[in-house]
């Protein structure tokens, strides 16, 4: 089961070393590497190296250990940004509905006019409108096409 952090939990602030950044960094552009060769890459015994992976999953540094997927090699070719503004008394009722769509593969609830803004991938652009119908019911959208990623989900600074 994957754990996840508690939008209301708070984890204790993490100091990292030098290592460890190496040692995420690695993690981050191949987590499937072998201890043995995070620790080369790191400078570590690869015991001591499991002994920080272990450290940092306890500390709540890391995560998970996941896979990342390219949408387009499963007919995904276009990705939207959709923003949703629940129409008064449907925050609750649109937030469920977002959670059951598959093609919503993000959400963040916001502030300001809109309290979503979500990520939704789709085969074509067909598809669009059927999967807004669903959420139109009970809020208004607004929705850009995604033209290019300049920059890919990354780790954030680790200093």
């Amino acid at each position: 089961m994957t754990k996840r952090l508690n939008s209301d939990t708070k984890p204790a602030p993490t100091t990292l070393d030098d290592t460890d950044r190496v040692l995420l960094a690695n993690l981050a552009d191949d987590a499937r590497q072998p201890v043995s060769e995070l620790a080369r890459n790191v400078g570590l015994s690869a015991p001591a190296t499991a002994d920080r992976l272990r450290r940092l999953e306890t500390q709540g540094v890391i995560e998970r250990f996941t896979v990342q997927i390219d949408p387009r090699a499963l007919g995904y070719t276009l990705q939207a940004i959709v923003r949703v503004k629940p129409l008064p008394g449907q925050l609750h009722l649109v937030e469920e509905v977002i959670r059951r769509i598959p093609e919503f593969v993000e959400c963040d609830k916001v502030t300001g006019d809109d309290c979503f803004i979500c990520r939704l991938y789709l085969r074509s652009i067909d598809q669009l409108d059927e999967i807004l119908s669903k959420v139109t019911e009970r809020a208004e959208t607004s929705t850009a096409i995604v033209k290019s990623t300049p920059v890919q989900r990354r780790l954030p600074p680790l200093v």
